[in-house]
């Protein structure tokens, strides 16, 4: 009986770590969809917590202005709701941007170093900063607390490395 309780105790451990789900399919889906500019327009902290939201129906699908319509189409499509239009009280779709700092006017504040959500601002206290801009997710906020107002955002140029596919735009149909 105790051989049984054992065989049958490694099995149930065994299918426990071999079946088990990370967190909700769904969030992970919408969560992928969106932006990961972490910069909160949306009313929630960063794009995790406002795709768990998203899944429970506590917020709608066009509360994401760095999505854009193209984020909203595709969220559209995933949870089969109808498209709206990017709600105006989140903000307005921008280009896509990094942040520069004039790194002659930096007073090495480290204000922007503790502003940025995603650590792509690099630098000491006292010493001039610098973005590094493959980490930079061009979400706005190291500008408000810059002292010197030293930092402003630069649209990303659309090259071959950088070009994607749009979204289809598919006409809504008109009823009489």
């Amino acid at each position: 009986m105790a051989l049984g309780a054992v065989l049958l105790g490694a099995a149930l451990g065994y299918a426990a770590v071999r079946f088990r789900v990370e967190g909700d399919p769904l969030v992970e889906k919408i969560d992928a969809i969106l932006p990961q500019t972490q910069c909160g327009q949306c009313g929630f902290p960063g794009c995790k917590p406002y795709a768990t939201a998203i899944a429970k129906g506590e917020a709608d699908i066009n509360q994401c202005p760095p999505g854009g319509e193209e984020g909203i189409h595709k969220l559209a499509d995933l949870l089969g709701r109808e498209f709206k239009p990017l709600s105006a009280e989140h903000g307005v779709e921008k280009p896509k941007s990094i942040a520069v700092i004039d790194e002659q006017a930096c007073i090495g504040c480290t204000l922007c170093i503790q502003a940025c959500p995603v650590d792509a601002i690099v630098g000491a206290a006292k010493q001039m900063h610098t973005v590094v801009a493959v980490q930079c997710t061009g979400c706005e906020l190291c500008i408000a607390p810059c002292p010197v107002d030293c930092i402003v955002m630069e649209p990303i140029r659309e090259t071959v490395d950088t070009w994607k596919w749009k979204y289809p735009v598919i006409p809504l149909r008109q009823t009489a």
